[in-house]
């Protein structure tokens, strides 16, 4: 395992979290470095199992060696379809630690970082056909506009919108660098750095519909965790975290409870964490990207 790929966040907190069963059938959505996995598989026994999920390819170089552990080249959307393809209709347990892995922010090529030159790819999964370069060379200003305001709290969406599709008319937009001189004057003086991880936080979220597909796995869990099975999810920013809170405490990721004939709430899981548990002093010491992470459990019905 490469020990830089990924430093996994709130460890401790998602093994308590997930109240393993040695002879349980465990799920970990976002495989990444293979930390959370690795320690999952150590409190397993013989007959335990472990089912992880990748699209990214460079993640598979991480995989474990090890009779009760399965890897899935696959979107986390296709979870319950994927988990009955390998004979599993229901689990004890799953992990997900959204966002993107400090891997890929480290690969220039991967066009995440705004701290390297590149071209704006984006892609988690690289068969994906959309790039962010897509995105800004043929959305038109609306799209842009809702995307930028939407996905990245961008204070002044809509002049950014209309300064991108102003300039990709004399060319197109295809590197950081030809992006940055683009949006020139519209960057703040001083938050630079701020606003364009906003701003890429939007192109990213597009690219890999990240809301949709996390919204797909939330219904998803509901129907394959057993009675007592646990949901952990990681989440590191308010886009990301409303959906999973609203779904844990409710049973809808928009946050409107269904009732059935009798007025009873209808809602598949109880709340184990009534705040979101975040990281501690030293965990902040020791990886900065903890900083922002937000960890909520739910206890299926």
């Amino acid at each position: 395992m490469d020990n830089n790929y990924h430093v996994p966040v709130l460890l401790q907190a998602c093994i308590d979290g997930l109240a393993i069963k040695p002879n349980g059938v465990y799920v970990d959505v976002t495989f990444g470095g293979g930390g959370h996995s690795r320690e999952i598989l150590k409190h397993l026994g013989p007959d335990g199992v472990l089912i992880a999920f990748d699209q990214d390819p460079d993640a598979q170089r991480n995989k474990i060696e090890d009779p009760r552990f399965l890897f899935v080249d696959q979107n986390f959307a296709y979870l319950k379809n994927n988990l009955r393809l390998l004979g599993y209709k229901a689990v004890d347990g799953i992990l997900a630690d959204l966002g993107v892995s400090s891997h890929q922010f480290n690969e220039p090529e991967r066009g995440f970082s705004t701290r390297f030159e590149s071209t704006l790819d984006m892609r988690m999964d690289k068969q994906g056909a959309l790039t962010a370069a897509d995105i800004l060379n043929t959305y038109t200003e609306e799209q842009l506009h809702r995307m930028f305001g939407i996905y990245g709290e961008v204070k002044n969406a809509k002049t950014l919108a209309k300064a991108v599709v102003t300039a990709r008319v004399s060319q197109p937009i295809s590197t950081l660098e030809g992006f940055k001189l683009a949006i020139a004057g519209n960057i703040p003086k001083g938050k630079e750095n701020k606003y364009m991880a906003q701003v890429f936080q939007a192109l990213r979220i597009e690219v890999n519909k990240e809301i949709e597909v996390l919204e797909r796995f939330l219904e998803q869990t509901a129907e394959v965790l057993k009675p007592g099975g646990r949901l952990v999810v990681m989440s590191y920013h308010s886009l990301e975290d409303r959906p999973v809170k609203n779904f844990i405490a409710k049973g809808k990721v928009r946050g409107e409870v269904e009732k059935d004939f009798y007025g009873n709430q209808q809602k598949p899981f109880n709340v184990i964490t009534r705040k979101a548990v975040v990281a501690d002093e030293s965990e902040l010491g020791d990886n900065s990207r903890a900083r922002s992470a937000k960890l909520r459990i739910g206890e299926k019905i």
